[in-house]
């Protein structure tokens, strides 16, 4: 039996009729036609979607296996985290645009790390994840054991250290959510985050190995052998905002067609981006999809759409609509 769509799966069907609006509901409908002949669907997180509190609504799309790998910055990685144990400690900044540079240095003096109109605590969220995730780092490599950055995340959340902090609800950590699944993660470009930095001091320091965090390239053997065990009936990939979450796993598929020589390689079922960045020169983030045609990612007739909109608009949107909401 169908499920009924909801109020605001209905108000976009309605009055979402031309231009970003069309698409993305012609994307959202794209999305959940995969779904139903049974093909799996990869979501990239860009930017800063976690800090933006997407996990609200993206863990019950996880809970609901409507995604079955994400690709993410390692700064999504470990925001969402971060939200769940310091959120009343944030600060909103809604005149950002008007801040001089001496009121950006008073929000670094105060520990306030602003991320367009919100600062992330430093003491309260990087400082006390730093202390429980070191011990984590240190017995896996006491242990001459090595996990990838998300497992080590899984780890710090599933061990219930961080239990007597949260500040809101675990069921809004879309990160909770993948860890109760173990659901595969790419995070490519992890040492480009904070954890990565603290990482990369304690080597510095002589008290870690650089050998105990596996490296981006075994993100790219995993993910080689994930999208050739799980291809049979299609992947689709949903790509939130631009940078290295979207183009360092899309990149899989010529990896294993053209340097593999895997010709029976499927191409991605399925191609959606929301991107703010706009068709330039040189552009990836804003190149359209049929550029990818010629890089050996999409096939011709691979359903691609294109939403010139902004991701935390959109992505909710889209997500309502495939749990019926």
């Amino acid at each position: 039996m169908t499920k009924t769509k909801g109020e605001i799966s209905n108000f976009i069907e309605k009055y979402y009729l031309h231009f970003n609006a069309a698409a993305l509901v012609d994307a959202a409908k794209g999305y959940e036609d995969q779904l139903k002949q049974g093909s799996k669907m990869l979501v990239s997180l860009a930017g800063a979607m976690s800090t933006a509190e997407l996990g609200k609504i993206f863990a019950e799309v996880i809970r609901q296996d409507k995604v079955h790998i994400i690709s993410c910055t390692g700064a999504n990685l470990e925001e969402d985290i971060m939200n769940l144990v310091a959120h009343s400690h944030y600060k909103r900044v809604p005149d950002y645009r008007d801040l001089t540079p001496q009121d950006e240095w008073d929000l670094l003096e105060k520990g306030l790390n602003r991320v367009t109109d919100t600062c992330i605590p430093e003491h309260e969220a990087f400082r006390r994840l730093q202390k429980h995730i070191f011990e984590i780092w240190k017995n896996a490599e006491d242990a001459g054991e090595r996990y990838l950055p998300h497992e080590f995340m899984y780890k710090l959340l599933l061990s219930g250290v961080l239990e007597e902090y949260y500040e809101i609800d675990i069921k809004d950590s879309w990160m909770y959510a993948a860890a109760e699944k173990n659901l595969p993660i790419v995070c490519p470009g992890w040492e480009d985050s904070t954890m990565g930095n603290i990482f990369a001091s304690y080597v510095v320091k002589g008290e870690l190995k650089a050998s105990t965090m596996k490296s981006g390239i075994e993100y790219m053997t995993f993910l080689a052998d994930w999208y050739t065990a799980n291809s049979e009936k299609g992947i689709g990939f949903f790509q939130i905002g631009g940078g290295i979450a979207g183009d360092f796993p899309i990149c899989v598929v010529p990896m294993l067609y053209q340097d593999l020589e895997r010709t029976d390689t499927p191409f991605w079922s399925y191609f959606c981006q929301i991107s703010d960045s706009t068709t330039s020169y040189g552009s990836y983030s804003g190149a359209v999809p049929n550029e990818k045609i010629t890089w050996g990612k999409l096939d011709i007739n691979t359903p691609k759409f294109i939403i010139e909109s902004d991701a935390t608009i959109v992505a909710p949107l889209i997500f309502a609509y495939l749990l019926d909401m």
